[in-house]
């Protein structure tokens, strides 16, 4: 029997295996479907996640640190390719090499780093590029691309797998910063693979691959639509939902006046109203930003979030539950099919990154396969 008593947070692996295929179908002809697992799957555990999706038929996993890739590495078998989307520090080149993992590269500098060290190790290991298309974040830029490209010798000595960019406003599908950062990577590509014809290019993120074709090049890279967050906001979503967050009730009481509530006493319950305090707050993801604006959901209804959150709990209304209801209410859920995570990332102001890998360790975490 699963112990519950902090809080229950169910992963559905089937669904982030079905959301996963869901992309990949929407690719084009000749395109293939990574993942990225970063930041431990986006907080739902990348241990679970990344065989399931390998399961899947992914081989392109995309991490944030050589330290996640270390790690994910003892979980897949040899065939998946494993990319780190920050690099590799300086004096780590032959540490990464070894572990068979594959760092992005924003600089010549970098990339002399890494052949000159795999050189003197006797070994050749692949890497990969990016290139700044307009986010101005990490990359090399035009000038420095250009520059790489007169070096003709170090191109040579280079196992160059992979160029990448990332879209800024792939999102917001009108943004004319979508067709600019196309235009500019595209022609980055053409360069490249004019005198490295084995590279391969990845641009679209999960809001990229509704784009449309030509933004999909040879590998897209979703992330968080694999875990429920929808790629095309304002328009239904067409991603499963994959985790459900089910809270314990430690108390409920009965107001017999108007009080206030929580800290700060920034908002009040109407006497005659009923109050039910789950054990969880903002040291379990539950945002502070949410106080007073979210909600959580029980016997078929949104039960409103009242007051601030505290570091381990937060207060919801009851008063709609009949009184057999409220008896028997023992959990309230504030993630499922139906409070999604990206309306609960609407209540808190954020987005559905940060509800995902900011849920707490003091969960008991339930993975659910087909």
């Amino acid at each position: 029997m699963s112990d519950s008593r902090e809080g229950l947070l169910t992963v559905d692996l089937q669904a982030v295996g079905d959301n996963y295929l869901v992309l990949r179908e929407r690719l084009a002809d000749g395109s293939r479907c990574g993942a990225v697992v970063k930041a431990d799957a986006y907080g739902l555990g990348m241990a679970r996640v990344a065989p399931a999706l390998y399961r899947r038929g992914c081989r392109d996993f995309f991490i944030a640190t050589q330290a996640e890739g270390e790690t994910l590495r003892a979980l897949l078998p040899e065939d998946a390719d494993i990319i780190v989307l920050t690099g590799v520090r300086p004096g780590r080149e032959l540490e990464c090499a070894r572990a068979g993992l594959v760092p992005v590269l924003f600089t010549p500098q970098q990339l002399r780093a890494w052949v000159d060290s795999c050189a003197r190790a006797g070994i050749r290991a692949p890497c990969s590029l990016k290139v700044d298309s307009g986010m101005t974040r990490l990359g090399m830029s035009s000038a420095e691309l250009r520059q790489l490209l007169t070096e003709r010798d170090l191109l040579r000595a280079a196992d160059i797998q992979l160029l990448l960019s990332h879209l800024a406003c792939a999102d917001e599908p009108a943004h004319p910063q979508n067709a600019r950062q196309l235009e500019c990577f595209r022609r980055a590509g053409e360069e490249l693979k004019a005198l490295c014809p084995q590279v391969s290019l990845s641009l679209a993120n999960s809001s990229g691959i509704f784009l449309g074709d030509d933004y999909h090049f040879d590998i897209a890279r979703p992330g968080s639509a694999l875990y429920g967050v929808n790629p095309v906001p304002g328009s239904p979503n067409p991603m499963r939902a994959v985790v459900e967050l089910s809270l314990p009730v430690v108390q409920k009481r009965y107001v017999a006046e108007e009080s206030s509530v929580g800290y700060g006493a920034t908002q009040k319950a109407a006497a005659g109203s009923w109050l039910a305090v789950a054990r969880g707050g903002y040291a379990d993801g539950i945002l502070r930003a949410q106080g007073g604006r979210g909600c959580g959901w029980a016997c078929d209804r949104r039960l409103p979030m009242v007051g601030r959150v505290s570091m381990d709990s937060a207060t919801y209304d009851i008063s709609a539950l009949s009184e057999a209801q409220r008896e028997a209410l023992e959990n309230i859920e504030v993630l499922n099919r139906e409070l999604t995570v990206d309306e609960v990332a609407g209540y808190a102001g954020t987005i559905g990154y940060e509800i995902l890998t900011g849920l707490g360790h003091r969960y008991f975490r339930r993975y659910l396969r087909s």
